[in-house]
């Protein structure tokens, strides 16, 4: 772990989302207007490919243009993880590889989907992933969608390989975060996944955090990190509240990213809509949606007050 860099990795990544066109097909523009957007409101790195990316709904070919166009706009001004994860190991290896000759700053993978495998099915997928760039690698742990647990046992075996420098760690569970930060060690970064409980994940020992709506509001998730960092625990508390009125209601849509998208869209930046099965807005949710950004609106102007 240590030729690796930590410190471009901690603080606040964006999970990166889909951009499409008018025909659901991906839209280059799209997709370095929404990184550059992201640049330009201060956020330090981006998730390319992850489950707010719609990575398991776009062909390989799709996720490689995606990448490539990511880090052709900002690739040399922020930090770009790839999600590389996909059902077949094969495939995953194809994704890492690409991302490696694309100059991406580190691969990032959940285990392999649908089929209920043992650990030692899940250590391989990674290992082949792992051994097939020189980039860092940060586990993806989100069981309540895999349907994999990974142990802390696991976790301290997989964080002795060189390439392994941390975990995303998506599961509810503050206390399995602060077990896999004591499993990894001080040099090993873990990633807040909820992103609801930024503030009880970076309390735990959490590096900093890796979330999908971070997107819309990136703006009070930075000012929630700087509270932390100066150490404004009540000030954090309140915006950690704040971030929440948003996400509770965002989880009221549809699908979280056609509300998330919607958002976005009331915000100037059109990146059309989810793929299919994931839900867009309907016309009956349009004024909900306004009202939430009425109300973003306003948290922002505070955050930057």
């Amino acid at each position: 772990m240590g030729k690796h860099d930590l410190n471009k990795f901690r603080g606040v990544i964006v999970a990166f989302y889909g951009c499409y066109d008018g025909n659901g097909d991906i839209d280059p523009q799209r997709v370095r207007d929404l990184a550059r957007y992201y640049q330009d409101a201060g956020v330090k790195g981006l998730y390319v490919g992850g489950s707010s990316g719609e990575g398991m709904l776009q062909s390989a070919a799709e996720r490689k243009l995606v990448l490539e166009t990511v880090m052709q706009e900002v690739g040399e001004e922020m930090t770009v993880i790839a999600h590389v994860g996909a059902p077949s190991t094969r495939e995953s290896v194809e994704l890492a590889k690409h991302a490696e000759s694309v100059k991406a700053d580190a691969i990032s993978a959940v285990p392999s989907i649908y089929y209920r495998l043992s650990p030692a099915s899940v250590e391989h997928h990674w290992r082949a992933m792992i051994d097939s760039t020189a980039l860092p690698f940060i586990i993806y742990h989100i069981p309540q969608l895999t349907g994999f647990h990974l142990s802390t046992k696991q976790l301290e075996k997989l964080s002795a390989l060189d390439n392994v420098i941390g975990v995303k760690i998506s599961s509810e569970s503050t206390y399995e975060l602060q077990q896999f930060k004591a499993a990894g060690g001080a040099d090993f970064l873990v990633m807040n996944g909820p992103d609801e409980q930024y503030l009880a994940g970076r309390s735990m020992g959490a590096d900093g955090g890796i979330g999908g709506t971070y997107g819309v509001m990136p703006e009070l998730f930075l000012k929630l990190e700087q509270c932390i960092q100066e150490g404004k625990l009540e000030l954090a508390r309140e915006w950690q509240t704040r971030i929440n009125e948003i996400i509770s209601e965002l989880l009221q849509f549809p699908s979280l990213y056609g509300g998330c998208k919607a958002i976005l869209r009331l915000r100037g930046m059109d990146i059309g809509e989810p793929r299919l099965p994931l839900l867009p807005i309907t016309d009956s949710d349009q004024e909900a949606a306004e009202r939430l950004h009425q109300k973003l609106t306003k948290y922002i102007a505070l955050a930057k007050a």
